[in-house]
């Protein structure tokens, strides 16, 4: 499917409050979240169902249920932990494992210092998660861990990209299928997304 812009007028109401400026800490965390469960429903409109019979209270009736997909959320810390909670409210069996890197300022290449997983990774359906795909370096080498470790079914979810972001992941994970809230306009010459919402950590968790 390669990239999906999750086009909805709520979404996109709700993305509106993240780029203000004065949107508060506490309100851009609860947004972040919202937006995360919205996105959820266009992102697993590809899972498998299997028939069941049931009881109701009136009568025994056939119904569609979730095949069973084994799935992990891997958020990229520390804004990627933003968005787990709301994703969580959706599909609340899934695991979480954590990836941690940081991104050098004068390269702009992510460190890895941190990452964690569920010990049947190579089994589940992956929802690599983060707020911003700015430079895709961050992405690109979260992807590449995951891979290492047996991963083959994996998704990018993330609130806002840019042109440059995306490309940059195509080019060196073809396969990973990617969905954004919105796709901006460009990257500056600091590597931050034009128009954007700035650092997405730092709005999350009031710092500096």
């Amino acid at each position: 499917m390669g990239l999906n812009i999750i086009k909805h007028p709520v979404i996109e109401h709700k993305i509106s409050i993240l780029r203000n400026i004065n949107t508060s800490t506490n309100e851009f965390r609860q947004v972040v979240q919202e937006i995360s469960t919205l996105m959820v429903y266009e992102i697993t409109r590809d899972f498998k169902l299997e028939e069941r019979i049931i009881q109701t209270p009136i009568t025994e009736t056939k119904v569609q249920v979730l095949e069973g997909k084994k799935l992990a959320i891997v958020p990229i810390l520390r804004a990627g932990l933003g968005m787990v909670d709301g994703i969580l409210s959706v599909l609340p069996t899934a695991k979480v494992g954590h990836i941690g890197l940081y991104r050098d300022e004068n390269t702009l290449k992510a460190i890895e210092y941190f990452a964690k997983f569920p010990s049947d990774l190579a089994k589940r359906d992956i929802l690599l998660v983060d707020p911003m795909l700015a430079t895709g370096a961050t992405a690109i080498a979260a992807i590449d861990i995951l891979k290492k470790q047996g991963a083959t079914s994996i998704k990018i979810v993330c609130l806002v990209g840019c042109p440059e972001g995306v490309l940059a992941v195509e080019q060196v994970h073809p396969e990973v299928d990617i969905y954004l809230a919105a796709l901006d306009e460009k990257l500056n010459e600091n590597g931050y997304i034009v128009p954007g919402l700035g650092d997405a950590g730092d709005r999350l968790f009031g710092t500096k």
